[in-house]
């Protein structure tokens, strides 16, 4: 309880810049007739958490996957429309994506540790953009397992295979290593889903800090957690964006049926 009270004081310091980092307009994915997103609009506020709320099945990882393109895995999935990182069309198929992927971190239900160190792990994406500096990684190294509390735990035991881990501080590790790369955008599908309590209550705290500097888009299905979360809230339904505000408005006064129901539905 303690701490989430201590997020909720935090929370109270972040101002939501007026500019969106991403626009999306006239949004549609489809697989053969079945239509999954259909036309969405949307603005991602910099700065701040932005989640994508609703129940399984309504569009939100779909969505999420389309910001960084991830839906280029699934031949099947054909998407439309725009979406704009400020200027630069992410649908661009002449785009580089490797590129446009170290712009957008990414922290998946189940944490996927690389098979090597846990100092190789935070180090490899500033190796693949051209830092070869030892000196230069060993700070930087140190500088994003700070940043996501979780030096202390492994600082003696860089070398050690992140396998070794627990799923927790391996969830952490994968959020230094895609900070490591210096993303815009840090994008979190379900990413308690596969935790313990404590191990939730850190990745959250963690999200908290990280809002100062970033803009975070996340989905949950879980109410409660949005309600700590969320700077801006879009409530998704059957492929399409039902309601989107502040979230207090959003959860106090509720102007749709399917909200109000979704509200009073216990999750």
């Amino acid at each position: 309880m303690e701490q989430l009270n201590t997020m909720t004081e935090v929370e109270s310091e972040v101002e939501i810049a007026s500019e969106p980092v991403i626009s999306i307009r006239n949004l549609r994915v489809t697989a053969g007739k079945s239509e999954i997103l259909k036309g969405i609009d949307l603005d991602i506020p910099k700065n701040g958490i932005t989640v994508l709320l609703g129940p399984s099945g309504c569009g939100k990882t779909t969505l999420l996957k389309c910001l960084n393109r991830l839906t280029d895995l699934h031949p099947e999935l054909e998407v439309t429309g725009s979406i704009k990182l400020h200027d630069s069309e992410i649908l661009d198929r002449k785009k580089d994506i490797t590129a446009l992927r170290l712009k957008m971190g990414l922290v998946s239900q189940r944490p996927y540790p690389l098979p090597m160190s846990i100092f190789d792990n935070v180090a490899y994406g500033m190796k693949l953009k051209g830092e070869s500096s030892k000196r230069v990684l060993e700070l930087r190294v140190e500088k994003y397992l700070r940043k996501v509390a979780l030096w202390d735990e492994v600082k003696d035991r860089l070398n050690e295979s992140a396998y070794r881990l627990s799923i927790g501080q391996q969830q952490r590790l994968c959020l230094a290593r895609g900070l490591a790369v210096e993303p815009e955008v840090i994008l979190a599908d379900e990413p308690t889903s596969a935790l313990d309590p404590i191990s939730s209550a850190a990745i959250e705290a963690q999200f908290i800090e990280l809002r100062k500097e970033y803009s975070l888009v996340m989905v949950t299905h879980m109410l409660r957690q949005a309600k700590r979360l969320a700077d801006h809230v879009v409530f998704m339904y059957y492929g399409e964006i039902i309601e989107q505000g502040n979230p207090d408005e959003l959860f106090n006064n509720p102007k749709s049926a399917v909200l109000k129901n979704y509200l009073t539905s216990g999750h």
